[in-house]
This record gives C-alpha cells, sequence and structure tokens, in this order.
C-alpha cells in the first residue's frame, strides 16, 4: 500500500511539473519602450555631467594651488608653508567629500536614480505579473538578468505582452517576434 502511494504521489508530482508554463521577458526592451524611462535616464546624465564637471572644477584649483605652492615654496616662511600645504589639503579633502556625497553609495545621484527609476520598474513589475496572471504562466525570467539562458525560444518572449499591458505601443526595432 506503500509503494501504490509513494507512486500515486510521484506521479501527480510529476504530471503538476510537466504542466508548468515559463516565459520570459527582455528587461532591457521593456525599459526602452518606457517614454519616462529615457527622460529619467537623460535627466540623471545631466546631473551626472553638471555635477562631475564641478568635481573636477574642483580638483584642477587644487591641483592650480599646489602648483603655485611649488613654485613659492623655497620663499615661503616655514609657518607659510605649513598654511599652504593645510589650505591645498583642505581643499582636496573637500572636493573628494563632494564626489562622495554626489557619487557614493548613499549619495545624491543613487537617491535621485531611485527617485526617477523605482516607479518605473514598479509598473514593469505589475505589468509582468498581470501578464503571467492573464497568460496562466508559472515563471518569467528576465533575459537581461544573472539568469543565464543559454537558448530561449523566441514563442516564449512575452516582452511585447508587458510592452502592451503598460498602455504602451510597442517598439519592435531588432526584434524578430511579436508576441
Amino acid at each position: 500500500m506503500k509503494r501504490y502511494l509513494i507512486f500515486a504521489a510521484l506521479f501527480l508530482a510529476s504530471m503538476s511539473a510537466s504542466a508548468q508554463r515559463f516565459a520570459y521577458v527582455d528587461s532591457q526592451y521593456i525599459l526602452n519602450n518606457v517614454p519616462e524611462y529615457a527622460a529619467a535616464q537623460k535627466q540623471l546624465q545631466a546631473l551626472t555631467d553638471q555635477w562631475q564637471k564641478d568635481f573636477d572644477a574642483r580638483m584642477q584649483n587644487v591641483d592650480k594651488l599646489y602648483k603655485a605652492y611649488q613654485a613659492d615654496r623655497v620663499l615661503l616662511t616655514e609657518d607659510m608653508r605649513k598654511k599652504r600645504e593645510s589650505d591645498i589639503v583642505q581643499k582636496e579633502k573637500e572636493a573628494k567629500d563632494f564626489q562622495r556625497l554626489k557619487f557614493g553609495p548613499d549619495g545624491d545621484l543613487t537617491k535621485r536614480s531611485t527617485e526617477l527609476i523605482k516607479p518605473i520598474q514598479d509598473r514593469v513589475a505589475k505589468a509582468i505579473q498581470a501578464t503571467a496572471e492573464s497568460e496562466n504562466l508559472d515563471m518569467i525570467f528576465d533575459k537581461n538578468s544573472e539568469i543565464i539562458m543559454l537558448y530561449s525560444n523566441p514563442r516564449y518572449d512575452r516582452s511585447n505582452a508587458v510592452v502592451t499591458r503598460m498602455g504602451l505601443k510597442p517598439n519592435d526595432q531588432g526584434r524578430g517576434n511579436t508576441n
């Protein structure tokens, strides 16, 4: 009797495993179809460019102060040398603090990126979930994530379905499928 129950359990498990349905999406393709994503990327790039210019100007100023110090060094008293060295070190520290404040892991760029991109990612996630539910899919993989996808049959690509569910018109540039 135990053998029969084990056999029946294995049979049912194998039947349910074979009934699983999988699909994948290309998250980069989906994001490229979201106009707000392109706008957010442009805004982040503009901030990055401005802050990088500010940092570069600060470092050029430090370099200028150092070169002037090197040229005047022989003419300066010990106290004057120490004061100028201290000023140069302070300016360099301020520049590096600025860089860390803007570009560090908890910096302004990361915060701004989260503010701009997270709502878009949430919208995409909801559309993926709705697509999975409406098509009775058990799993959806992201073709661009850490999961290695060595082969994918285009008939399982649901990227266009997600873009459409978001209320957007898919842009099929460079894509061979029309799901």
